[in-house]
């Protein structure tokens, strides 16, 4: 029968109907601490006859440490985000750590609400699509909370960064749609000063001029579908269309794919071609099957999470940058050519270092 008690249950409480010492009670709640099984059932036991929790906010006092970390994301009408959301939370959750999700403006800076996230005495800071200024950005060296950057890097920044190699990614599509025979090129880009925008038009382009292919059109998509909407009917309706289309991400691809389809009554991967990044859940839709680059969330989520969790350990704060790798899936919306493809784990990738 549960006890009657007034006012917040205390550990001091618990210890008393237990017969242990009020240390007893704090290892019991306290993940990995030595403590007995029989002592430990004890105090599970008199917890729960008086309704008892831990004060994860009189804990943090003691031990300067909160055990949350602020997640500060945006632009979740891109599928990629809502699942990085999830598998951080599930990552996190299994350390016994809690995230608070801060939701950040549209144009990827998170300054405006860097003094709240601060107020809730955050162990480590995720940036996920958006960015802090090298100020901010220095001023929580100098505070001892780690940032790490997810799918964004910064020059001179003093944040560490988890991304996939988008330069590579973007030359290995250049090559894949150059082998595929194609003659007239497009790229939709995202905000022009996004890092891992800039990283995958520089490379495509780049790589593209290396072939001897000089006129490639650069339009703006900006991460947004109406925008990319707009952009696409211009390069749709211009006198020499382009037959392959690669897009900063594949929410842009997608939205490509539908007005080409729709608006333009053309044909895909006949008329055109389209590839995309990030490989979210819509583009193994069979009404997509989309073409594009992968950019593995769960291995991206380990990297950051073990990152973050080594810095608020350390006394040293060391910026690093890492990068996992990603590979090319190939599917339907885009013309495959005579080589270099390969199948693996049910997926067909394309590996031109393959071709004999």
């Amino acid at each position: 029968m549960k006890r009657k008690t007034f006012g917040p249950v205390t550990s001091q409480q618990v210890a008393q109907i237990a017969g242990v010492s009020q240390s007893a009670v704090s290892r019991t709640f306290t993940p990995g601490a030595s403590i007995s099984p029989a002592t430990r059932e004890k105090v599970l036991q008199a917890a729960r006859e008086l309704g008892y929790r831990p004060n994860a906010i009189a804990r943090s006092l003691n031990t300067a440490r909160s055990r949350i970390v602020g997640v500060v994301m945006s632009y979740f009408d891109n599928q990629f985000y809502p699942q990085v959301l999830e598998a951080l939370a599930q990552k996190l959750d299994e350390l016994n750590y809690h995230l608070l999700l801060f939701v950040g403006d549209r144009d990827g800076n998170a300054d405006r609400i860097f003094d709240q996230i601060m107020q809730y005495r955050v162990d480590g800071i995720v940036l996920a699509s958006v960015s802090l200024s090298i100020e901010l950005s220095d001023e929580c060296l100098a505070a001892g909370i780690p940032v790490v950057m997810f799918n964004r890097s910064e020059e001179n920044t003093t944040a560490s960064s988890v991304n996939t190699d988008n330069e590579a990614a973007a030359q290995q599509i250049a090559e894949f749609l150059i082998a595929g025979q194609h003659q007239r090129f497009a790229y939709v880009a995202g905000l022009a000063d996004s890092s891992v925008n800039l990283a995958r038009q520089n490379a495509f382009v780049n790589t593209l001029h290396s072939h001897g292919i000089q006129d490639i059109r650069v339009v703006q998509g900006d991460y947004d579908a109406q925008k990319t909407a707009q952009a696409a009917c211009a390069l749709f309706s211009s006198p020499q269309p382009p037959d392959a289309i690669f897009a900063a991400n594949d929410h842009m691809a997608l939205t490509v794919m539908d007005v080409a389809r729709f608006e333009f009554s053309l044909r895909i991967p006949e008329d055109l071609s389209v590839i995309g990044y990030d490989d979210t859940g819509p583009s193994g839709w069979p009404s997509y099957a989309l073409t594009s680059a992968s950019q593995p969330v769960n291995a991206m989520v380990n990297a950051t999470i073990a990152l973050l969790m080594k810095q608020i350990e350390s006394e040293n704060i060391e910026p690093e940058q890492v990068v996992v790798p990603g590979v090319l899936v190939v599917r339907h919306s885009a013309r495959r050519p005579q080589f270099g493809i390969i199948e693996k784990d049910g997926l067909s990738l394309f590996k031109p270092q393959e071709v004999e």
